[in-house]
């Protein structure tokens, strides 16, 4: 039998083929299972961090010593830094032996990311909203990808604010590779909504931020005009009109004041960051007017309502307003013997005139029905009130009325309700304003408006307690004792008096 030598030739290449093949998949496997290994540990450690940091945060850490705080353990764990050579060991190969599987890529190099910027500190750049800036142009001058704000405002409700930014606000970014890590916009002084990412997706927290409250005081006597003297007392606009506000039942503004008056004011100044950024409430105040003192004290009852009171439990909120337009002067006062200025002939004047400029919005002077709106002879265009079952109001000569001024409709007292003009028998642009008692005229001038429910008997020795710190506060200042503070005073005599006062 012959053999042919190529046969042999043939067959050893076969084996060492073989050989080396089996070699090739010992590498593999072993190559494979050291991965594998290397991956399970990665990710057992990784849990073990997140689970400590998880019982940090709701349980507490078993077996921490009582001389370490668990804030510090807590701090350690989140700030301890991986090893850098881990994380090659577990991307390099993952990027090498998964080939095509471009997802788990891809959540490999997020979950990797996001282990990595812990403690990355990136830049915040301030943006401050512009006239017709919208979010949409912002993002584009910053060179954001639309999508990042697709993404953003398809997140839900909880970014809705987003859409109705203003002109002034600021919105504070942190940015790298034109892909936003963090979002900021502070929509009040108090709240801001954060936007921040979390591997491929973004998390929304609301914010509420606190503000520091100082207590200041000022004292002023007025020379020349209640706003004059509180801008030279170091008093801001809107506390100046607070105080009107407060005393506007009392005291009118325009006709009461006279050079000697005085008055104080305790009140709440808030910042932020050391900086102040709003003015707080009028807490307590003290007016001297034509010889009498009256003091308001800001009260919050117990379901949270809050008004100002006189220190015997009158209420400083009356149930009308004293005047209805911020008028330039009196033109004709309440007379039952005027002589009409067209006419020519003896007919009582009802009301108060108020000159006042055309255009000027007239004020209902108490919650109330409306029960005429239109025309009414000499009157012109006419509002009249009706308040519960015993008052009404009237406001004549009218320019035009309110939007959604009609008869049956309710308004709240300080609703405008009409504007200032001179229809029906008028000389010059004024307002025309009655006051009735059971049908019957008053003097809108000097009756005696009524009270809303004051502080009842019942109420008085909790309200007596409250307020007594901010009265002896007002004392100090003052130079002066307030009797009514004392609960010891606070007799069934005193309530009696007060209350007969008040109806």
């Amino acid at each position: 039998m012959t053999y042919r030598v190529y046969i042999k030739k043939d067959y050893k290449p076969e084996i060492v083929s073989k050989q080396r093949r089996a070699k090739q998949l010992y590498i593999s496997a072993i190559f494979s299972l050291t991965l594998v290994t290397g991956i399970s540990l990665y990710f057992i450690s990784t849990k073990q961090i997140d689970d400590e940091i998880i019982v940090d945060q709701h349980v507490g850490v078993a077996g921490l010593e009582p001389s370490q705080p668990a804030e510090t353990l807590h701090a350690e764990v989140v700030r301890e830094p991986l090893d850098q050579t881990y994380i090659e060991l577990i991307t390099v190969p993952i990027l090498e032996d998964i080939g095509n599987n471009s997802d788990s890529v891809a959540l490999k190099i997020d979950e990797t990311s996001s282990i990595e910027t812990i403690t990355e500190n990136y830049e915040w750049q301030s943006v401050t909203v512009k006239q017709g800036d919208s979010l949409a142009l912002i993002f584009s001058r910053l060179g954001l990808h639309a999508n990042e704000l697709y993404r953003i405002m398809t997140i839900g409700k909880d970014v809705s604010r987003l859409k109705s930014i203003q002109p002034g606000q600021i919105l504070h970014f942190q940015i790298e590779d034109n892909q936003i890590k963090a979002l900021e916009y502070e929509y009040s002084l108090t709240s801001s909504l954060s936007i921040t990412r979390n591997n491929n997706n973004f998390v929304v927290t609301q914010i509420e931020h606190a503000l520091d409250t100082v207590i200041k005081h000022a004292k002023a006597t007025i020379t020349d005009s209640l706003f004059l003297s509180g801008k030279r007392a170091g008093l801001s606009d809107n506390l100046i009109m607070q105080l009107v506000g407060i005393y506007g039942w009392d005291i009118d503004f325009a006709l009461d004041i006279r050079q000697g008056d005085s008055y104080t004011v305790i009140y709440e100044e808030k910042y932020k960051n050391g900086k102040k950024v709003s003015d707080g409430p009028i807490l307590a105040a003290e007016f001297n007017n034509k010889g009498d003192s009256i003091r308001a004290i800001r009260y919050s009852h117990q379901d949270g309502s809050i008004d100002y009171y006189e220190d015997n439990g009158n209420a400083m909120r009356k149930a009308f307003l004293r005047t209805p337009v911020n008028f330039t002067r009196i033109s004709s006062h309440f007379n039952l013997k005027r002589k009409h200025p067209i006419l020519n002939k003896f007919r009582a004047h009802k009301g108060v005139d108020y000159a006042a400029p055309t255009g000027t919005p007239i004020k209902a002077t108490g919650d109330g029905t409306i029960v005429h709106a239109g025309n009414k002879g000499g009157y012109g265009k006419t509002v009249i009130l009706k308040h519960g079952g015993k008052y009404s109001t009237v406001y004549a000569h009218l320019h035009k009325y309110a939007k959604g001024v009609s008869s049956g409709k309710r308004v709240k007292q300080g609703q405008t309700i009409g504007y200032v003009g001179m229809s029906g028998l008028a000389t010059g642009p004024h307002l025309h304003y009655e006051f009735r008692l059971n049908g019957v005229h008053r003097n809108p001038l000097t009756v005696e408006l009524p009270h809303v429910e004051s502080i009842s008997n019942k109420d008085m020795p909790l309200f007596v307690k409250n307020i007594s710190p901010m009265l002896a506060e007002l004392d100090r200042i003052t130079g002066r004792s307030s009797i009514a503070a004392q609960p010891e005073l606070i007799s069934e005599n005193n309530l009696a008096a007060r209350d007969k006062k008040g109806s």
